[in-house]
């Protein structure tokens, strides 16, 4: 069956779907949610979005409730509810299948009759989710829960939240009937978590016409909130790459009950405590220097100090300690990390195992090669009884978006205006994004989560009890509206 006859075929159950957001939004999201004033409907859609951002509320909710934890992923519900918020505006949408059950959809507002990828902008969310641990969470994580100001739910920030926004800044030039000076697409894709066979990766292959851009809006970036106000906004340009290695130790099966040295979980686990004190050098990219110039001047005397002083000969390498222990953020930008994430061995509890596995969760700077790190690793366990190897579906390193463009100085300009002043940052994000892929094929893709979040609301990420501030759900509804209209209509 193709997209299109699926999508008209089982729109009943989006349509059903979006029919339940209107009581999730009357019973549990405020009228007016903190910040933002109530009052009688603007005369323009893109005056005042407060509206808007009440009706995103509902439909973040609704997304939160539809569980697309990643593996499987099952994201074609999710991006048949969207198409079914699109379709009620009068907007076609088109589903993009990847694989069985997962698909993206995508969606575009025309500027003229031929399309001009070299100016299109793309507005660009994943639908799928990291897993959760249920009994480590407060609420049910798919229940889309509102608490104490704050939306719950697996999803929240990462990154159904920004999907509802790009939907809200989407359907409000829709709604205002704007006059656009090149056309606005909105791509919400399956599989960013994994980057898999159902990823970006993979829609670019197929569909690459149905959302060739010049210029892309994503998450990767944040609006950081420290003491009560916004610090700075961290606008993504370039981000590490991702790649996973596979420990591991093998030796002779046998009885528990009597012990020998080539227990491979022994050896294993030696490889890891060794591992685990591993730092990379220091490398400073472009992004990640200019990023550091900036955040000396927001920081105290103290650790100002210290910033200034990372790329120094007397003191460099004494100041780089300081500011990696300072930050896990700041470490990460600065070199190569490697997190130990999953262990696994054994058969029994009286059976000593023949073989014991762990992965190791690789952050490569760009430009930094696996193939020296690995050779470092090895050195460092040096044990014949173990060994890495790189996994598949390994990250690319792209190039980084442009600093220069007009895109990003709109961006800086705007988030600063609308966030007090705070100064806008090129960021090099530690996490991968599907703005890679994109940089790959030439699109000036920059990462920017609006929300003003603190760091305790960042932490939440792909672990418990994820949620999202309402007050700072519509500010960054607010924000990326403007953004929008600044770099894609004409007044």
């Amino acid at each position: 069956m193709n997209c299109n006859r699926m999508l008209q075929v089982i729109m009943r159950t989006a349509a059903a779907l979006l029919a339940a957001s209107l009581p999730v939004a009357a019973q549990g999201i405020p009228q007016a949610a903190p910040g933002i004033p109530a009052g009688p409907p603007p005369a323009s859609p893109l005056s005042n979005t407060s509206a808007i951002a009440r009706e995103a509320q509902g439909w973040l909710a609704d997304l939160i409730k539809i569980n697309t934890s990643n593996p499987p992923g099952n994201e074609q519900l999710a991006a048949l509810y969207v198409a079914g918020v699109l379709q009620k505006e009068g907007i076609k949408p088109e589903m993009l299948d990847v694989a069985p059950g997962r698909s993206a959809v995508v969606a575009r507002l025309r500027s003229a009759a031929m399309a001009n990828p070299s100016k299109a902008l793309l507005l660009v969310a994943h639908l799928d989710v990291v897993p959760v641990d249920k009994s480590r969470w407060t609420v049910d994580p798919f229940g889309g829960v509102i608490k104490d100001g704050y939306l719950y739910g697996r999803g929240a920030i990462d990154d159904k939240g920004m999907l509802a926004a790009n939907l809200a800044a989407f359907i409000t030039l829709k709604r205002a009937n704007a006059h656009l000076n090149r056309d606005v697409i909105f791509l919400a894709t399956a599989d960013e978590e994994q980057g898999g066979d159902a990823s970006i990766r993979m829609l670019i292959a197929k569909y690459w016409d149905k959302f060739a851009a010049g210029f892309a809006i994503n998450e990767g970036g944040n609006v950081f909130v420290k003491n009560g106000k916004v610090q700075y906004i961290g606008v993504q340009a370039s981000e590490k790459v991702a790649v996973n290695v596979a420990v591991i130790a093998r030796g002779a099966s046998g009885h528990a009950s009597q012990p020998t040295k080539d227990n491979p979980v022994i050896h294993l686990a030696a490889a890891i405590a060794k591992i685990g004190t591993y730092s990379a050098p220091v490398h400073f990219t472009a992004i990640v220097r200019r990023y550091f110039e900036g955040v000396a001047a927001l920081e105290d005397d103290e650790i100002a100090k210290w910033i200034r002083s990372m790329d120094t000969q007397d003191r460099g390498e004494h100041a780089q300690r300081v500011v990696s222990d300072a930050s896990p953020l700041w470490n990460a930008m600065l070199r190569d990390t490697i997190a130990p994430t999953v262990l696994s061995a054994g058969v029994a509890n009286n059976v000593i195992p023949a073989e014991a596995r762990a992965n190791l969760n690789v952050r490569l700077l760009p430009g930094d090669s696996m193939n020296a790190l690995l050779n470092d690793l090895n050195k460092l366990v040096n044990d014949p009884a173990v060994k890495l190897e790189v996994q598949p579906n390994a990250g690319l390193a792209a190039p980084p978006s442009s600093l220069e463009s007009d895109f990003y100085n709109l961006i800086v300009k705007v988030a600063s205006q609308e966030f007090g002043g705070a100064p806008a940052l090129p960021f090099q994000s530690t996490w991968l994004t599907d703005s890679a892929q994109l940089r790959l094929h030439n699109v000036q893709a920059y990462g920017l989560v609006p929300f003003p979040l603190t760091q305790e609301d960042l932490r939440r990420m792909h672990g418990d009890d994820e949620r999202i501030p309402l007050a700072a759900f519509s500010k960054g509804v607010d924000v990326l509206t403007k953004i929008v209209e600044e770099f894609a209509v004409t007044h």
